[in-house]
């Protein structure tokens, strides 16, 4: 008789074994250590331009995207996110005339115009009528609905300073992907950015626990000719306008709002830029923000030693990709668990085109489509590393853990990306390592089939451990109770 996993025979001899506590052979053991630290989680989350702005009134989307329910869509149920950040847009556009000055963006798509506040140059009082607060309603709204799910933290991030702020009155770029923010500009880009944070402290009902004043602002892609907002600073600029932003925000009262930055594109230019300030304006940022874009290349961890020689924290604050399956997602974040030691990680947009989007939609139609398989890979990490818990050392750049010390939880994600495995979960180091013959329930998502989010109710601690087979292409989340540092 041929011994293969699809042989019924086995699986049942395989089913009994496990039951009875002897380990099939693991193909790797990750040892869990409960004395390491990589920080206490702060949540996850998603910027809201640009897909706020268009679907920023559909409540079904902030209960899909903003909490742990189920959640009816499109002929069936998701599972919730349960994010807890969102990530606010300031906007660059506006389409006034300024003793016939005007905007000059015909590249920028629809979708990506986001209108800005400070309509005009006139003056600098919000309560003028340079400023015009009705605008932008809809990803406004998107940010409310999301506080009233639960959301608790809150960053407004700029691609762009006003239109008339730039030297050729265009938010897409320069036309030579150079530096486009007028010198005389400098500093009134930091008073825009900390006026929409006191406006919104004080109207929204939203504190901003972070401005970001930047977006992958090294990058030279930032020209005339494209399709969304964005703009190239030089190291010197970013620097002023940093100190300046400190200042704004100092000045209004907004002492306990960080300064993030600078939102680079990779790992290896963020470290490039953070290197390249010196000792004032490091000391002026409160985190650094970091894009996830390099994959799984870039020196992660050297990123992170700088954060933690500044005595700062790492958000990845944005990160996105073509490939619908989530494969790619799950591995660049378990990456990022054991190499960057992120606080927080937000997803670029939660509605877009096939791929990119963790649900299908046409930004320009407005039209929503089918959720991607992607969506409950990232469900597999939301909805069970969840904010204030610790985040533990793995050994293994497929696992990822965190510990709820209220809750005496170990929480285990890990992933599989080769041929069909076991792996074993050691926990011996822990004082109290579960009870023996605990049920540890398991969810688990297949990147290339119809499993979408499944629980499954078949793993059990042995002695220290437990085990579970996994599929070529799986990620599997693991809640073990009754467990102490």
């Amino acid at each position: 008789m041929t011994l293969s996993l699809h042989n019924p025979v086995l699986l049942i001899l395989l089913g009994i074994t496990t039951l009875l506590g002897n380990p099939a052979a693991a193909d790797f053991t990750a040892t869990i250590n409960p004395a390491s630290n990589r920080g206490s989680w702060e949540g996850w989350g998603v910027s809201l331009a640009w897909w706020a702005k268009i679907f920023g009134n559909q409540s079904n989307l902030a209960d899909i995207f903003f909490t742990t329910n189920s959640v009816s869509f499109n002929g069936g149920t998701l599972p919730g996110l349960g994010l807890n950040i969102a990530r606010y847009n300031a906007g660059a556009c506006s389409s006034n005339s300024v003793n016939g000055t005007t905007m000059a963006a015909n590249s920028i798509l629809p979708s990506r115009q986001m209108p800005g506040y400070w309509i005009d140059w006139a003056s600098a009082d919000p309560t003028s009528s340079s400023w015009s607060w009705s605008v932008d309603a809809n990803q406004r709204n998107m940010m409310s609905l999301a506080k009233a799910r639960g959301a608790d933290r809150f960053e407004l991030f700029s691609n762009s300073p006003m239109w008339w702020m730039c030297s050729n009155h265009n938010p897409a770029g320069a036309a030579n992907g150079g530096e486009n923010i007028q010198s005389w500009n400098i500093v009134n880009h930091a008073v825009y950015l900390a006026t929409i944070a006191k406006y919104a402290h004080d109207n929204w009902g939203i504190t901003f626990a972070s401005v970001e004043a930047f977006n992958e602002p090294s990058s030279s892609w930032w020209t005339a000719t494209n399709n969304q907002e964005g703009s190239h600073f030089s190291i010197a600029t970013m620097a002023q306008v940093i100190t300046a932003l400190r200042s704004e925000l100092n000045s209004r009262g907004l002492t306990s709002t960080a300064v993030s930055a600078t939102d680079e594109n990779t790992y290896d230019i963020g470290l490039s830029t953070w290197n390249s300030f010196n000792s004032t304006t490091q000391k002026n940022v409160g985190r650094i923000n970091v894009h996830g874009y390099e994959g799984t290349g870039g020196r992660r961890d050297l990123l992170y030693s700088a954060a933690s020689a500044a005595g700062i924290e790492i958000w990845n604050s944005e990160y996105g990709d073509g490939d619908a399956t989530g494969t790619q997602l799950a591995q660049n974040l378990l990456l990022d668990f054991n190499w960057l030691h992120p606080t927080a990680w937000t997803y670029w947009q939660a509605v877009d085109t096939t791929g990119w989007g963790l649900i299908i939609g046409d930004l320009e139609a407005a039209q929503l489509s089918t959720v991607e398989q992607k969506f409950f890979v990232l469900a597999q990490f939301t909805r069970h590393i969840r904010e204030g818990m610790r985040i533990l050392d793995t050994g293994n750049n497929n696992v990822a853990a965190a510990y709820n010390a209220a809750g005496r939880t170990l929480v285990i994600v890990a992933a599989n990306f080769d041929a069909g495995q076991y792996i074993t979960f050691d926990l011996s180091e822990f004082s109290q390592p579960s009870t023996n013959g605990a049920l540890v329930p398991r969810w688990s998502t297949h990147f290339n089939s119809s499993e979408q989010y499944a629980l499954h109710s078949d793993t059990f601690m042995s002695g220290t451990k437990f085990w579970s087979y996994f599929d070529q292409n799986t990620v599997q989340t693991f809640e073990v109770s009754n467990v102490s540092l």
